[in-house]
């Protein structure tokens, strides 16, 4: 279980760092041009993102996200006291690698977002990415496991296009992300919004592809037995 912990903090602290340092990165090469900063920032994160699953994946699931844990969970593929130690150890390691990224772009450690992401649009966007981030992982994992990193960075990468807020489904990234004052910010009052939204959107493609793919479920529980 230590080890686990510790796999879930690291790798999220790695693509925290992705994440933002790419952000920070992209946006003081493209001279103002948005398109160009997003582009850059899409790319890494979704590079990242599937190398870090190969990686940690055969120690903790490789899971990075709260959304992922609890879902996992209520099918039985995880303990729930075993919940705890992956969502605290997820949340913590993003936030060091938000910092760890502004110690590398020499940006003061220490921030808090102004970047607005509030609305109606930005919560739809969030359900959405979210729900499509579990049907894929629901989905593979039911007959091709081994296309799991690929399919869910290669999900990453559409959903920062497709989907108003960027697609951070993810509610340790969203947490972490308030305390960045850069290109991947988001205010600290529009953080909760974010998050109800994503969990309703893994509780939705939960419960549809327990319906979709039963031998998944069963599959999940012996695993957890």
């Amino acid at each position: 279980m230590v080890r686990r912990v510790v796999a879930e903090g690291i790798g999220t602290a790695l693509l925290l760092a992705a994440v933002v340092g790419s952000g920070i990165m992209g946006d003081r090469l493209a001279a103002g041009n948005v398109a160009i900063a997003l582009l850059a920032n899409t790319l890494a994160t979704g590079a990242a993102l599937i190398a870090l699953i190969f990686t940690f994946g055969p120690i903790s699931g490789a899971h990075f996200n709260p959304a992922v844990t609890l879902a996992d969970a209520s099918q039985g593929g995880l303990r729930w006291q075993e919940v705890p130690g992956y969502i605290t150890a997820q949340a913590a390691g993003a936030v060091v690698g938000v910092w760890t990224a502004h110690l590398m772009f020499g940006e003061a450690i220490f921030q808090i977002s102004r970047h607005a992401r509030a609305g109606g649009a930005q919560m739809a966007s969030e359900f959405v990415a979210t729900f499509g981030l579990l049907a894929v992982i629901w989905g593979c994992s039911r007959r091709r496991a081994e296309a799991v990193p690929l399919a869910v960075g290669l999900y990453i990468v559409a959903a920062y296009w497709f989907t108003a807020s960027t697609s951070f489904a993810n509610p340790a990234v969203t947490l972490a992300r308030s305390v960045t004052d850069t290109f991947s910010g988001i205010r600290p009052a529009d953080a909760p919004g974010f998050i109800l939204a994503q969990l309703a959107g893994a509780f939705a493609a939960t419960v549809l592809f327990r319906w979709l793919a039963p031998a998944l479920h069963k599959k999940e529980i012996a695993r957890g037995a």
